[in-house]
């Protein structure tokens, strides 16, 4: 609900990033901050210079002295709506680490739409698409 009030309904993206603090006794405090994903094509709500934005939002809080952003040794990749790319478009290019190589590479995802969810798609008919998906588009990881 929060998200919608500061982003809106339509796919808006907001400048304030999502807080999360974690304290207790028994851990460090800690306050994860969760940015937008980088998005190469406007839709809905979102300005044509979108990706520009949210790059600039993600320098701006990562260059903070007191900022700890995750090492690339230990980070994977999600790209995420692989199923929704634009025809004659791939993200072999990403999934191998040629665009932003990270040590531990790139897993590629189908996700449920807000459609399949309004249609009661389960997880189970989401998972099996997700598998169709790949089997009908193949990614050759090799260099």
């Amino acid at each position: 609900a929060e998200t919608e009030r500061e982003a809106g309904k339509n796919k808006g993206v907001s400048d304030r990033p999502i807080r999360l603090k974690i304290s207790s006794p028994n851990v460090l405090n800690i306050t994860l901050i969760d940015l937008p994903g980088i998005t190469k094509v406007p839709v809905g709500d979102q300005p044509t210079d979108i990706e520009a934005r949210i790059r600039k939002m993600i320098m701006d809080h990562i260059q903070q002295e007191n900022c700890y952003h995750f090492s690339s040794n230990r980070t994977i990749g999600v790209i995420t709506k692989l199923d929704i790319m634009d025809r004659g478009t791939n993200a072999c290019n990403f999934l191998r680490g040629k665009v932003i190589p990270l040590h531990l590479g790139y897993i590629g995802v189908v996700n449920r739409s807000q459609a399949d969810i309004n249609k009661n798609k389960s997880v189970g008919e989401a998972l099996n698409y997700e598998e169709q998906f790949f089997q009908d588009h193949p990614v050759n990881l090799s260099p």
